[in-house]
């Protein structure tokens, strides 16, 4: 409860009621308003645990304006310092051991975090592996991870002990509870600081890490042909784990190579190994003689320490084929090749004419939908099942018709809510909803709790069952919701384009109002569609007309699929495998 309530200020108001208690714990302190001190102080501690908890962006925006933890906590320290001065009448002696315990803490948190800085860089995380035996390494040693945890200035958090003794010394008007709660603060750093120091000690003399010389030697012994090169955050991370199972099947051998700690933490299983070397000259200082072809699955900046190699064919994949204008990206002009599903794929790139050569366009189909049924190839022992998978808002805040979610996404949840008889609804979002713009964060959130207030799962981690989902994580991955699903609402998307190996019937949202013979002449992925317009009038008349099987569409639909994916022979997988074959003979 206290969090929600604390969600609802706003993320520098948060940061500035913190300030303001330990501004009235200076206050209080100096003036020996014993009370006072007790409330915000307290205030103090609540707040610094809220924020910690629920509010990641007001502790960072501390940070940004020179007001982070470290300061917070010399406040603290200064304030119980003061009010104890202020109450207590004190020996010289003990005056000085009331300002010199406190200070012993803060210079072994200084001392142990540099320390640790220095035990850190004879260890560096230069590189991840999975799937990869890299053999015994000797490593320089490392101290328990609670000491590590714990070293700089966060050892400095056991003079919190200074808070309630000096309420107990001015309540009192003795400083012995100060001096004890200064003494065992000391102690406790210097156990920390101790371990700290010895492990320091133990590792002196330790040469270079040896983990990227090891994946050098796995790279030399195994010697990969192809490669899928992923360098983007972990939100994007979808993008590579749609080629994972094609490559999986080429039956060469190949390598999965990333740059993010956090991508390679969030990337799928796969039986591929997988190396993350997150340095850019760590990176471009590793062998990769052996690679013949590297698969780039996004147009990012780190792409370039691989597109340097000159000895392999570097080849963009792409994440799926759509009519956004982000398929046509000028970027990708800097790769060798450029492979697409089918025909609209190079088509798109002709109209464009943003520099890449017809004759660097190859067409292979899309391996990833060898698992996406058609009509009669699954059991339709199930509700009638509508899909509603709209795009995100794109990297333009001002293209209010990049996703049908904002202008149209609450009228279409709430038609198929009430659509009599009972369809089940299995809303799929793209993973990267709500992160440019705050208004589809909130519509997001507000089609979640319709589906939530009608009995629906909120967050299924799985298709079974007949009641209404809402699919966000990993599972159940979008291909499988397809085969689940006898009618799909979407936006101008690659979800629009795969789907059309379903050759089921499909609605693609119009909410900008064009013309629907312009919309379809600038739209080619829509020639097998119904559209739905802004205020979603032909919803019901098309869950209606689809539910009875009388499917106006079922030619257009085949056609298309044939001009977006490719012929069906040779399929897919065989014509991915006879073009990673040919780049690599």
């Amino acid at each position: 409860m206290f969090g929600s309530l604390l969600q609802r200020v706003g993320v520098a108001a948060r940061g500035a009621l913190l300030l303001l208690s330990y501004l009235v714990m200076l206050a209080a302190g100096t003036l020996g308003w014993t009370a006072v001190f007790a409330v915000s102080g307290a205030a103090a501690a609540l707040g610094e645990f809220a924020l910690a908890r629920w509010s990641k962006p007001s502790e960072v925006l501390l940070e940004k304006v020179g007001l982070g933890l470290g300061y917070r906590q010399l406040a603290r320290d200064l304030s119980a310092v003061l009010l104890v001065a202020a109450t207590v009448d004190l020996t010289a002696a003990q005056l000085t051991l009331v300002l010199l315990l406190p200070a012993v803490v803060w210079v072994i948190s200084v001392f142990a975090g540099a320390l640790n800085t220095m035990i850190d860089r004879r260890n560096p995380v230069s590189a991840l592996v999975r799937n990869i035996d890299l053999g015994p390494m000797r490593s320089a040693p490392s101290p328990p991870q609670w000491a590590a945890g714990v070293a700089g200035e966060r050892l400095a958090m056991v003079n919190v002990l200074l808070v309630p003794a000096a309420l107990l010394s001015a309540a009192w008007g003795d400083a012995a509870p100060m001096l004890a709660g200064g003494a065992a603060a000391a102690l406790s750093a210097a156990v920390a600081g101790g371990i700290v120091a010895l492990t320091w000690l133990r590792g002196r003399g330790t040469g270079q890490s040896p983990l990227l010389p090891a994946v050098q030697r796995w790279l030399d012994t195994h010697r990969p042909e192809v490669a899928v090169y992923f360098a983007g955050p972990a939100k994007d991370v979808y993008q590579a784990n749609m080629w994972l199972a094609p490559t999986e099947a080429l039956q060469r051998r190949a390598v999965v190579l990333m740059r993010s700690r956090e991508a390679f933490a969030e990337l799928a299983d796969t039986r591929l190994p997988v190396i993350c070397v997150p340095a850019g000259v760590d990176f471009m200082n590793l062998e990769l003689g052996s690679v013949r072809a590297t698969l780039y699955a996004a147009n990012v900046g780190a792409n370039i320490h691989m597109l340097r190699e000159p000895g392999m064919k570097h080849v963009f994949v792409g994440h799926g084929d759509s009519d956004k204008q982000a398929s046509v990206n000028p970027y990708s002009k800097v790769y060798d090749e450029v492979w697409v599903a089918g025909l609209a794929g190079r088509e798109r790139y002709a109209r464009a004419g943003v520099g890449v050569l017809d004759a660097d366009i190859v067409e292979i189909g899309r391996p990833q939908l060898a698992g996406v049924h058609t009509f009669g190839a699954e059991s339709v022992d199930r509700p009638f099942t509508v899909l509603y998978a709209p795009t995100w808002e794109g990297w333009l805040d001002d293209d209010p018709y990049h996703t049908s979610l904002v202008l149209m996404g609450e009228r279409i949840v709430k038609g198929l809510l009430a659509a009599r008889p009972a369809v089940r609804l299995i809303y799929k979002p793209h993973p990267l909803t709500g992160t440019r713009a705050k208004e589809a964060r909130a519509v997001h959130e507000r089609v979640v709790a319709a589906i939530r207030a009608a009995g629906g799962d909120p967050d299924a981690t799985s298709l079974d069952g007949t009641a209404h989902l809402v699919v966000t994580g990993r599972t159940p991955a979008l291909f499988d919701c397809f085969n689940q699903t006898d009618l799909l609402v979407s936006d101008i998307s690659s979800v629009v384009s795969d789907f059309v190996q379903s050759q089921r019937p499909y609605v693609v949202a119009n909410p900008s109002g064009l013309p629907e013979d312009e919309f379809r002449r600038n739209f080619p992925t829509s020639r097998g569609a119904y559209l739905l317009s802004k205020d979603c009038g032909e919803l019901e008349k098309i869950v209606a007309l689809t539910r009875a099987g009388d499917d106006p569409m079922t030619e257009a639909r085949r056609e298309l699929k044939i001009y977006l994916l490719g012929p069906d022979e040779p399929n897919p997988m065989e014509r991915f495998r006879q073009e990673i074959g040919r780049l690599c003979g």
